[in-house]
């Protein structure tokens, strides 16, 4: 799992097994939870797609605040967003970012 940052209560995370996917996306997990980190995750975000910007929903079970918030972290900055990925996916350590 690579995680990327903290935002609110919540960490935005990747997983390696992700790198064979079609769309780039972030997992968001509830911070502090006793339980499995992907028995956790609380909303999948979908950050590109054809390599180009592009923020969709795939599904979520956070407020339309918590939503929002994050959301907006990650649009605005969604270069970073994509340079810790290629990082988590290349097995190099990131620094986790928090907003």
């Amino acid at each position: 799992m690579g995680k990327l940052a903290i935002i609110l209560y919540f960490i935005l995370s990747v997983f390696p097994a992700d790198a064979t996917e079609n769309r780039r996306h972030i997992h968001v997990v509830r911070k502090g939870s006793k339980k499995s980190h992907r028995g956790n995750t609380v909303a999948k975000i979908w950050i590109e797609e054809n390599g180009l910007k592009k923020i969709d929903v795939a599904w979520s079970e956070l407020s339309s605040d918590e939503l929002a918030v994050i959301v907006g972290i990650i649009d605005k900055n969604w270069d970073v967003f994509n340079k810790m990925i290629d990082d988590v996916f290349a097995g190099k350590k990131v620094t986790i970012r928090r907003f």
